[in-house]
């Protein structure tokens, strides 16, 4: 199928071009889904991934000991953590746990270094790696991965709240899955290291973290691997045995089998069975919220499914795949600009909480192309150029700030929008994540209709 798109050579340098032209807010072609001759408009969302990019490199990443890392992950329009923002458990944390993304983030960063020819860049990502690898998060025994480290006593911790007492283990097997991934791309002495952490940590998480009582993963676990049915504030999790972090726990064990370096073949049928059984399992992946259907569940669960499916060799799984899973994206989706506000494409987070957050919605991206990928029907490319055209409608200021979401009803509150405004986009963000995390599937569009 043949794509008529800009050269790829003239698109490159206009996009730079643009990339410095001061104020970022408007895109080049604004969002129509009746214009079809533009749905595949590559300057926009490069100049929107390169901006990102810019704001993190620039502006959030800080020396520690011998490498980089973020100064926060919660951070304003100039990359500061404002006495305003304190309030926010992220703002004194950073690491390689849930929104930090240390890990995520640095190969964001690496592979549009790569992609630009730029060796900074890429020996930033290197650095900040290597924070991850070097500087106590993971323990080389057993594989256990620390999250977080408070940037201002220098501690580190296994959750958002600043404590100890528990943690999340698809977020612990995420963080394994990341590093598995970004190992192919590496020189061979990072690659062995970063492989062996995989194996060990999804060692550890599938022999000591005990299941909840339906035989799905828990949300949250004990430090030992025991039970923890419980909110951060203490009170009971309705998701404790629904939260699609679980799926995350799958991903790692199929990519680990996939590459010969573990085998979870029967753990995997398993818990895929109970997955399709329960109808699917939806519930938050955010760790702060508490909604039976959160749309980013909807997308990882598409993403490991059709993994699942290759390597099981399983058509029902496929099938159920795109079903159940990308096709309940559908209910997520914002199909027109509401309140003032330039929404029209993005998805809401969740019925409870329907704010947009950009992470999730480069998630979704993710789930598109891949459905592209494995089936070359076109409208599931453009699906994915709809939700990146809209959040590159989205930066703010000078140095290239991504909002963490639009909240285009108010949910959050005004307080927190730029400028007061009654709907608007939120005034912060995580950078390593909902602000960087478009970087992938941008690259991933452009590598599929750059001239070969």
């Amino acid at each position: 199928m043949k794509f008529k798109v800009i050269t790829y050579f003239i698109a490159f340098v206009f996009c730079f071009m643009l990339c410095f032209q001061g104020t970022y807010g408007t895109p080049i072609i604004p969002f129509n889904g009746d214009e079809q001759k533009q749905k595949f408009d590559i300057p926009t969302i490069l100049k929107s991934a390169n901006a990102s990019i810019k704001f993190a490199v620039e502006r959030t990443l800080v020396p520690y000991k011998t490498n980089l890392c973020c100064k926060s992950s919660f951070v304003d329009l100039n990359g500061e953590v404002m006495e305003s923002i304190k309030w926010h458990p992220f703002a004194a944390l950073e690491g390689p746990g849930w929104a930090a993304n240390a890990v995520g983030g640095a190969y964001e960063i690496f592979s549009f270094g790569k992609y630009i020819n730029d060796s900074s860049m890429v020996n930033k990502a290197i650095m900040l790696l290597d924070h991850v690898l070097e500087d106590g998060f993971v323990n080389y025994n057993t594989g256990f991965i620390t999250g977080y480290r408070n940037v201002d006593t220098d501690i580190l911790l296994q959750n958002y709240e600043h404590n100890n007492d528990w943690f999340c283990p698809g977020s612990m097997a995420k963080i394994a899955y990341q590093l598995l991934i970004f190992s192919d791309h590496v020189d061979e002495e990072r690659k062995t290291k970063m492989r062996s952490i995989a194996i060990k940590t999804a060692n550890w998480i599938n022999s000591n973290v005990k299941l909840a009582s339906n035989g799905w993963y828990p949300r949250r676990s004990a430090p030992d691997g025991s039970v923890y049915p419980y909110k951060p504030d203490g009170k009971d999790d309705p998701l404790f045995e629904k939260s699609g972090d679980g799926l995350f726990i799958i991903q790692l064990n199929t990519e680990l089998t996939k590459r010969g370096l573990a085998d979870y073949t029967i753990s995997i049928k398993e818990k895929t069975n109970l997955f399709m059984q329960m109808g699917g399992i939806f519930g938050s992946i955010n760790h702060d919220t508490y909604d039976e259907h959160e749309g980013v569940a909807y997308s990882v669960a598409f993403l490991t499914l059709l993994e699942v499916s290759y390597l099981l060799d399983n058509e029902a799984i496929r099938q159920f795949a795109y079903e159940k899973c990308l096709k309940g994206l559908d209910r997520f989706k914002i199909t027109e600009d509401k309140n003032g506000v330039q929404c029209a494409g993005l998805l809401i987070m969740e019925e409870s909480w329907d704010t947009a957050y950009l992470w999730e919605n480069a998630e979704a991206t993710l789930a598109y192309i891949k459905a592209f990928n494995d089936t070359k029907e076109e409208t599931f490319l453009e699906e994915a150029f709809v939700i990146l055209v809209a959040i590159s409608k989205h930066h703010h200021g000078e140095h290239g700030f991504l909002t963490e979401g639009v909240d285009w009803n108010n949910h959050v509150g005004a307080q927190h929008h730029f400028g007061g405004a009654e709907f608007g986009d939120i005034q912060y963000t995580e950078p390593l994540l909902n602000n960087l995390h478009i970087v992938e599937p941008t690259l991933m569009v452009i590598s599929l209709l750059e001239p070969k």
